[in-house]
């Protein structure tokens, strides 16, 4: 995962601050997650979603709304509207730099913001809701106590997490206007509900009236245990890991090509997916995996480069040999973890390439040290780095 942190000029014409969470490798999607109220981007459900989803290959903006986390301005001139109109900013600047969103995240009142806001961005197929009231006035009850102050003085300080806040008088009459129901149905993306039933802040009654209300195709997720903040890190992932198979569904972009098969056990064989510069595909026996070179190199960095491979092998090699040489003697040695780096040799002088190789045994080596090394230097891919080999090229016969 990459974080790139970037700004944007919000809805009243503030600086925004945010975060571009990208997958190694080509983004199949990308997606918007607006948090919750009172909160900002780093929240840790917004953090642990965002992250957890570039695993599944979506590259995730996150951004803190006026007044909020490092953004500018004052959190008492916002309201409900303008967070919905900082949505469709955000969307705006991911779409000038990146690509259009094609998936809404939001978390509690983030997700009635982003059912409000998706239908201004018609690049939106996938919207998909956490712990979100079915009307915006919800977020009355977190200030009960004050409601009577904000409407007599026309604005009160309230305790929200902890934290003071100024609510004004216009923030209430603006929650006022905005129920979700129509805006659900109305909706042309696929919708998914994720609502924890043990919900304290935001009653699962929310999640029945916005299902209800919901066009197929829908999607109802039960966050079983979880609590409203998704405090747990393991509900956290859960909810990303289902979000983003939901997702991929209707907002991604075409998969990768199937990987190739190898003629033969013993054979490698590479192919381009054509994505990118030097993204490839490569397949050894039964097993595939992505090779790349890194972004400095004009890659996406999806998958290691080359030579990081020729590092793993003669890691991997060693490692193996190391223990096949413990198994035959008898010898009750630790886990072995074996660390290769490779660097040009620029003095002129000997070979041209220094592969540097660090062994270590969980618990010690004890008496096995030197003998360890000297088994390490049998490895069969250390042996054929160490030795000249030779390459026969010839171009494949398509006749």
């Amino acid at each position: 995962m990459r974080t790139d942190k970037v700004t944007f000029t919000g809805s009243l014409g503030e600086t925004l601050a945010a975060r571009l969470e990208r997958p190694p490798g080509p983004a199949r999607a990308h997606a918007l997650f607006a948090h919750c109220f009172s909160c900002s981007k780093d929240v840790h459900a917004a953090q642990r979603i965002s992250r957890r989803l570039t695993r599944h290959g979506i590259a995730v903006l996150r951004f803190d709304f006026t007044g909020l986390g490092q953004s500018e301005g004052d959190f008492a001139n916002t309201n409900f509207s303008s967070n919905i109109e900082d949505l469709v900013k955000a969307a705006q600047w991911l779409a000038a730099e990146h690509a259009a969103p094609g998936l809404l995240i939001g978390h509690s009142l983030g997700g009635a913001a982003v059912i409000a806001a998706a239908a201004r961005l018609p690049g939106v197929r996938a919207v998909a809701t956490i712990g979100a009231p079915a009307d915006a006035a919800h977020v009355r009850k977190q200030f009960m106590d004050q409601l009577a102050d904000i409407e007599r003085d026309g604005e009160a300080q309230v305790m929200l997490a902890g934290r003071p806040f100024r609510i004004r008088k216009q923030f209430l009459d603006d929650i006022e206007g905005h129920t979700l129901d129509g805006a659900i149905a109305s909706l042309r993306a696929a919708v998914l509900i994720a609502h924890a039933p043990r919900d304290e802040t935001v009653s699962i009654d929310n999640a029945t009236r916005l299902f209800v209300a919901a066009r197929h195709p829908k999607t109802f997720l039960s966050l079983d245990g979880a609590d409203h903040l998704l405090s747990d890190e393991a509900d956290a992932r859960h909810a990303a890991d289902v979000i983003a198979a939901w997702a991929l569904r209707y907002a991604g972009d075409p998969d990768l090509p199937e990987p190739p098969r190898a003629p033969d056990g013993s054979a490698a064989l590479v192919e381009e997916t054509g994505l990118g510069g030097y993204h490839c595909w490569a397949a050894a026996g039964p097993h595939a995996f992505i090779v790349d070179e890194p972004e400095s190199m004009g890659g996406l960095e999806g998958g290691p480069h080359p030579f990081q491979l020729l590092c793993a092998s003669l890691a991997a090699c060693t490692t193996m040999t190391l223990r096949m040489y413990a198994r035959r003697k008898g010898h009750d040695l630790g886990r072995i973890r074996t660390l290769v780096t490779h660097e040009r040799n620029t003095g002129g002088e000997g070979p041209a390439d220094i592969f540097r190789r660090v062994i270590s045994v969980e618990g010690g080596a004890g008496d096995l040290s030197g003998k360890l090394l000297e088994i390490a230097g049998k490895c069969p891919v250390h042996r054929t780095l160490e030795r000249a080999s030779r390459i026969e090229t010839e171009a494949a016969d398509h006749s």
